[in-house]
């Protein structure tokens, strides 16, 4: 059953509760969360509606905004269009404004060479898989590999190769293998968001298996919305994209 405004009824008691706080924070994935996939990662934009929602619970007194991505910080902040007063997690919430806490060692650097360099032998025999280049990590993409026994075979020699480096950090998602050489935590993020603003009560939406370590780290009083399908530790669910944004603008009539 759902109410008028497509959400669940104890999702709709939930964004109440949560509105009524006095310091809130509001933390979302943005691929496959705020803007649909695509194969070009560049033009992954918000779906109608999105940005202008958060900038709207931006704007509210005591109520924190955060976009949390995967992404590094510049490419987020350059597909999503949203601004100041929305703040911008990049690189599963390890880079902030301002960039990182502390430079990659000497180490890390070398590390972070031969993973790239690995992961680009495996794109040039599959075609249509890329490599992503960010401060602290490699990623394969292979959502553009058209065929699905040569995306398979991408991620299994990714995991086995790379992955299996000692000193790395994996994060596997849809189509896309990440591999850092510091630990990054959407969990950590969100809590870091808490202890800096105070807030009461988070609010943490997202849809793929990197989001799982979010909701992990949710306190009993906090709300995680999973968007999709998918086995998930959220305590809610909504179908997709635009019931997403939905919510979004139920929560802000809320707390407006």
């Amino acid at each position: 059953m759902t109410t008028d405004d497509g959400l669940s009824p104890e999702l709709s008691e939930a964004l109440r509760r949560a509105a009524q706080a006095p310091a809130l924070v509001i933390a979302c994935d943005y691929d496959g969360t705020l803007a649909p996939f695509v194969d070009d990662p560049t033009r992954a934009v918000p779906a109608p509606g999105a940005v202008a929602a958060l900038e709207r619970l931006a704007a509210l007194p005591r109520t924190t905004v955060a976009l949390l991505s995967g992404r590094n910080r510049a490419a987020l902040a350059q597909v999503s269009g949203a601004d100041t007063p929305v703040v911008l997690v990049g690189s599963h919430g390890s880079e902030w404004e301002g960039g990182f806490d502390t430079p990659l060692d000497d180490d890390e650097v070398a590390l972070l060479a031969r993973v790239g360099s690995d992961l680009e032998e495996i794109v040039s025999r599959t075609p249509g898989a890329h490599v992503e280049s960010k401060p602290t990590a490699a990623v394969l993409h292979v959502r553009p590999v058209e065929d699905p026994d040569l995306r398979a075979r991408a991620m299994s020699e990714a995991m086995a190769g790379p992955a299996a480096l000692d000193g790395v950090f994996v994060t596997e998602g849809k189509n896309v293998v990440e591999i850092a050489v510091r630990e990054a935590s959407k969990g950590a993020a969100i809590e870091r968001l808490v202890e800096q603003t105070g807030a009461q009560v988070a609010v943490f939406i997202g849809d793929d298996v990197t989001d799982e370590r979010g909701f992990a780290r949710l306190r009993s009083q906090d709300v995680g919305v999973k968007v999709g399908d998918g086995r998930t530790l959220a305590d809610y669910r909504v179908p997709g994209i635009p019931a997403l944004v939905g919510l979004l603008t139920h929560l802000a009539d809320l707390r407006s």
